[in-house]
C-alpha cells in the first residue's frame, strides 16, 4: 500500500501485501558523514494476495542507491524504476533474496524520523513512517519478519551499541572500531525497529518472570544522568510484574531496554526490546522532581512497557487501527496506574484529560473518528481521540462485560493473533466471542466523531413509589458525518435516599434488586427505565466511575448537587458534583459582587463540604 505525498488514504481501499518478508539482516556502518546501510531480505509472494509475479514497491525517500542484488546477481538500473519515493521492481521468482545497499546522512536528518544523529548519538524513530529513511522497504505495519542487526562504529565516541532483541555478538575491529550483533526472535513490522549508538552510561536490575526466567533490565542516559534513572528502572519491573499478574502477559527477551534521548520528537517509543523516551520521561532527581512528576514517569515507563503485547507481539493490520494499540495500552497503563495509586484520583485525571482535550477535538473542525476512514499524513491521527477516547471504548466494553469475561477475552486475543498484524474488530469480535455479550454496537465509537450529549428526566410517583428515568441521545454533526446513529452508552446508575444511602435498584417487571450501582444500556435515540419500590424522591448518580465518554445533561438543583458531594458513595461522582457545586456558587459570588451583594457562602455549600472533609475512611489522594 504505496503513498505518494499529499495523497489520500482510504479505509476502504486496503488490500493485503503481495509479497511477506520472512527474514531482514542490517548492517550499519556509522561513520560520521554518512552511513551505509546493507539490507539483506527474503521476500515470497503472498498466497492470500496473488497467484501471478506482480511488480514488487518499495518505499523509500531521502536515500542514496549505491547496490542492488536479487539472489547474488546485480540488478541493473534498467531492470528498477525510482520515481516518487517508490522504488518498483519485477520479480522472476516467488521467493527470493533482495540486498539493497544505500547510504545516508543521519547528522543532516532533521525530521528525526528514521535513523538521524543528534549530539553525537545514533538513534531511530521509524513510527510510523520512518523506517523508509534507512532503506527501501516494504514499510507498512502488516508485514513481519525477524530481524538481525550487525552495528560496526568508532568504539571511543560510540563505545554502546544498541538494537532489537538480544546482543548475540560483540567485538573489536581495526582502526578503533567495534561491532555488535543483535537478533530479535519475535516477528515485527519495521516500524517497531530501532537501533542506538553513542557514549551512554546505564543502570540495571534483574527481574525473574513467573515461569523463573532472568531478564537483564537496563536504563541508558548521557553521562552524569544515570543517577537519575533509578525511578525509571523501578518502575520498569513492577509494570512487568502488574502484566504478568493481571494480563498473564509475561516478557519473552533476555534484555529490556529503555533510552533517554534529549532530542527526541516523541514522547517514548515502544521499539521491541529497546524503548526509546524522552529524557523528560525517564529521568527523576528527588531535588527538583515533583511527585506528579514520578507519577508520570511510571505511567509512560508502564505504558511503553505493555505495548510488549498489546502492539508488538500483536500488532495492527494498518494505520486507520492505531487504536488497537494506543487505545487499549492507555487504557492498560491507567488501570495500572489506578492499582498503584488511587483509583478515583486517577479516574479524575482521565476523565480530565478527556474533557480539557478530547472533548474539545471532536466539537472542532479536525473531529475524527476513533478509526478514521482516510488520512493523508497518518502522523496527524496521534491524538487524544485515537489514544484517550480510544481508551474509553475499551473500558464501557471492560464495564459491560465485567472483569471475568473481559480478561478472558484478552487471553483469548493474545493467544490467537500473537505475531500477527489484526484490526479492532478482530479484537472486539474476540471479546464478543469470548464472553458470549453481544458487543456489536460499539463498533459504532470507532466508526463515529463526536461526543454524545446524554439527557435526562426524572419523574418520581408517590403513589406507586415509582421513579421514571427518560434518556435522550444526540450527537452534533462532524466534519463530513452530518446524521449519527445513536451510540451504545453504559450508564452506571445510583439513587440516593434523603440520608444518602444507595437505594435498591429493581426495573419494574422484575422480581429481583441490584445493591447499590446498576449498569443501564441507552443504546437507542430515547429509553427509559422505570424503577418500583422507590419510597420518596430519589437523587441520581449518573455516569457512575465516568462510565462513558458522554456529555451529561441533567437539571440537578443546588441542593442536589450538595447532597451528592456529602453522600454519593460514587467518589469520582462526589467530586464531580464538587466541580458543578462550585462553578454554579462562583457565577453566583460574581453577579453579587456586581450588584453590590455581600459576598457569602451559603450554609448548606458549607455543610456538603464539612462532610466530605470529616469522613475518615476516605482515600486521602481523593
Amino acid at each position: 500500500m504505496s503513498q505518494e505525498q499529499g495523497q489520500t488514504i482510504y479505509l476502504k481501499d486496503y488490500r493485503v501485501s503481495d509479497y511477506l518478508i520472512e527474514t531482514v539482516e542490517l548492517d550499519f556502518d556509522l561513520h560520521e558523514t554518512h552511513t551505509d546501510v546493507v539490507t539483506t531480505t527474503v521476500y515470497y509472494l503472498n498466497p492470500e494476495a496473488s497467484t501471478t509475479l506482480p511488480p514488487l514497491t518499495l518505499n523509500g525517500r531521502n536515500l542514496e542507491l549505491t547496490g542492488f542484488k536479487m539472489d547474488g546477481a546485480e540488478v541493473g538500473s534498467e531492470d528498477y524504476n525510482i520515481a516518487d519515493e517508490v522504488l518498483t521492481f519485477e520479480p522472476n521468482a516467488e521467493r527470493f533474496t533482495l540486498e539493497i545497499r544505500t547510504r545516508i546522512e543521519p547528522q543532516n536528518n532533521k525530521a528525526l524520523e528514521g535513523l538521524y544523529k543528534s549530539r553525537g548519538l545514533f538513534c531511530t524513530q521509524n513510527e510510523a513512517q520512518g523506517f523508509r529513511r534507512i532503506t527501501y522497504f516494504l514499510d507498512r505495519p502488516d508485514v513481519l519478519a525477524t530481524y538481525k542487526t550487525t552495528l560496526r562504529a568508532d568504539k571511543e565516541k560510540y563505545p554502546v551499541l544498541l538494537s532489537n532483541g538480544n546482543c548475540v555478538e560483540q567485538g573489536e575491529l581495526e582502526y578503533g572500531r567495534h561491532y555488535s550483533v543483535w537478533e530479535d526472535p519475535h516477528k515485527k513490522p519495521c516500524y517497531l525497529y530501532a537501533l542506538v549508538a553513542g557514549n551512554l552510561k546505564h543502570i540495571e536490575d534483574t527481574f525473574t518472570t513467573s515461569s523463573g526466567r532472568k531478564v537483564l533490565c537496563q536504563v541508558y542516559a548521557e553521562p552524569g544522568n544515570e543517577d537519575k534513572c533509578g525511578h525509571a528502572l523501578e518502575s520498569l519491573m513492577r509494570a512487568m510484574r502488574w502484566d504478568e499478574e493481571v494480563y498473564r502477559c509475561e516478557y519473552d527477551l533476555d534484555r529490556y531496554m529503555i533510552v533517554a534521548v534529549d532530542d527526541f520528537n516523541a514522547g517514548a517509543m515502544e521499539n521491541k526490546g529497546l524503548n526509546i523516551f524522552n529524557s523528560q520521561l525517564v529521568l527523576a532527581d528527588p531535588k527538583t522532581a515533583t511527585d506528579n512528576d514520578y507519577r508520570y514517569i511510571e505511567g509512560v515507563v508502564a505504558h511503553e512497557y505493555f505495548h510488549n503485547w498489546s502492539g508488538n507481539r500483536v500488532t495492527l493490520r494498518d494505520w486507520f487501527q492505531l487504536s488497537l494499540k494506543e487505545g487499549f495500552t492507555i487504557f492498560r497503563d491507567q488501570s495500572y496506574s489506578a492499582d498503584q495509586y488511587s483509583p478515583v484520583v486517577q479516574r479524575i485525571e482521565d476523565v480530565r484529560v478527556l474533557r480539557n482535550h478530547q472533548f474539545p477535538e471532536d466539537a472542532g473542525p479536525m473531529a475524527h473518528a476513533v478509526r478514521p476512514e482516510s488520512f493523508v499524513e497518518i502522523d496527524n491521527f496521534y491524538t487524544s481521540t485515537v489514544y484517550n477516547k480510544g481508551a474509553e471504548v475499551i473500558r464501557m466494553m471492560h464495564r459491560v462485560l465485567g472483569e471475568e469475561k473481559f480478561f478472558k477475552g484478552t487471553d483469548t486475543y493474545f493467544e490467537r493473533y500473537d505475531g500477527q498484524a489484526v484490526t479492532t474488530d478482530d479484537f472486539r469480535n474476540t471479546l464478543i466471542e469470548a464472553s458470549g455479550v453481544d458487543l456489536s454496537l460499539f463498533e459504532r465509537w470507532y466508526q463515529q466523531a463526536g461526543t454524545p450529549t446524554l439527557k435526562a428526566q426524572g419523574n418520581y410517583d408517590a403513589n406507586a413509589e415509582e421513579y421514571t428515568l427518560a434518556f435522550q441521545q444526540e450527537c452534533a454533526p462532524t466534519p463530513e458525518q452530518p446524521e449519527k446513529r445513536p451510540f451504545p452508552i453504559p450508564v452506571v446508575l445510583g439513587l440516593l435516599d434523603e440520608k444518602g444511602d444507595d437505594l435498591p435498584l429493581q426495573l419494574k417487571g422484575e422480581t429481583q434488586s441490584w445493591e447499590g450501582s446498576r449498569t443501564l444500556m441507552v443504546e437507542e435515540p430515547t429509553k427509559e427505565f422505570v424503577f418500583s419500590g422507590v419510597k420518596a424522591q430519589p437523587t441520581p448518580s449518573f455516569l457512575r466511575g465516568f462510565s462513558s465518554p458522554v456529555n451529561m445533561n441533567f437539571e440537578y438543583t443546588d441542593k442536589e448537587l450538595q447532597h451528592l458531594l456529602a453522600y454519593d458513595s460514587d467518589l469520582f461522582n462526589r467530586w464531580d458534583a464538587s466541580q458543578k457545586l462550585c462553578l454554579k456558587t462562583i457565577l453566583k459570588l460574581v453577579g453579587d459582587y456586581q450588584q453590590d451583594k455581600e459576598l457569602k457562602l451559603e450554609s448548606s455549600f458549607v455543610d456538603a463540604f464539612g462532610r466530605l472533609l470529616s469522613q475518615k475512611d476516605l482515600d486521602k489522594a481523593f
